[in-house]
């Protein structure tokens, strides 16, 4: 990359937040996003906002659940996090499950993909590899 080509780095100074971030230390944490003007005095004219944040163990490793709490203080943050994080790996799992169904529904077999009749060979002229296989899309 050079100098010509670099991006820009700005700040929109439009979009202006202080970030504090509230943990129990093991759960998760809840983070505040107060609206500030450049100067650093808060932006009443845009509203605060909250957002969740968790993991979950899984056999891969830890599994990051991030979500947006509609609240419009510190105290219904925490008195929705539980409800709200279980609703965002309730959908983080449905999404799995639908790509998972989306990549094995790509998988084709050889009789599907043109490689023959399953005898192992070529077939079909289609220039498949020898011995059928599995092909992905």
């Amino acid at each position: 990359m050079n100098q010509d080509n670099l991006p820009d780095m700005s700040l929109d100074t439009t979009t202006l937040v202080s970030e504090e971030t509230f943990s129990d230390g093991r759960g998760g944490s809840i983070r505040r996003l107060t609206p500030v003007r450049k100067d650093g005095s808060v932006d009443e004219s845009r509203p605060v906002e909250y957002t969740g944040h968790s993991q979950v163990m899984t056999e891969a490793g830890p599994l990051p659940v991030n979500f947006k709490l509609e609240v419009d203080s510190l105290e219904q943050a925490v008195e929705q996090f539980p409800e709200q994080a279980r609703q965002a790996l309730q959908e983080m799992i449905r999404r799995i499950e639908e790509m998972r169904r989306e990549s094995a529904s790509s998988i084709m077999t050889p009789d599907q993909a043109g490689f023959g009749g399953g005898m192992g060979g070529m077939g079909g002229g289609q220039g498949g590899a020898p011995g059928g296989g599995i092909q992905l899309r």
